[in-house]
C-alpha cells in the first residue's frame, strides 16, 4: 500500500492526499509536480526513473489506511542530478 507521503522532497510543498499535484516514482520517491515534471524533467533523482501522478486513496479507506504523516525532505542539489537528467530524459520511463 502506498504511504501517501505529505510533501514534495525537494520543496517540502505541502501534499495533502486528496492533492492532484503529487507525483511518484516506482519507490515512492515523492514530489510536487513542478519539480518532478519541470525541475528534474521526469527523471527521478534517487533512482533514474520516470514519474506518475500519485492516486487518490478514496476517502472512506483513509480511515483504516491512513496516509503516512513523516515528511521526508531531502532537497537536492541540481548541479549534481544534471548529469542523470541529460542522460534519461529523452529515453522513455519504460525503456530506462
Amino acid at each position: 500500500m502506498l504511504e501517501l507521503r505529505p510533501s514534495c522532497e525537494h520543496c517540502d510543498k505541502a501534499l495533502p492526499v486528496n492533492s492532484t499535484e503529487a507525483m511518484i516514482c516506482t519507490f515512492e520517491c515523492t514530489y510536487c509536480k513542478e519539480c518532478a515534471m519541470d525541475l528534474f524533467q521526469n527523471v527521478c533523482p534517487n533512482c533514474g526513473g520516470g514519474f506518475t501522478q500519485r492516486p487518490v486513496r478514496p476517502k472512506g479507506a483513509l480511515e483504516k489506511y491512513p496516509a503516512s504523516a513523516v515528511r521526508v525532505f531531502k532537497p537536492k542539489d541540481i548541479s549534481e542530478v544534471e548529469k542523470l537528467i541529460l542522460q534519461k530524459k529523452h529515453i522513455a520511463p519504460e525503456e530506462r
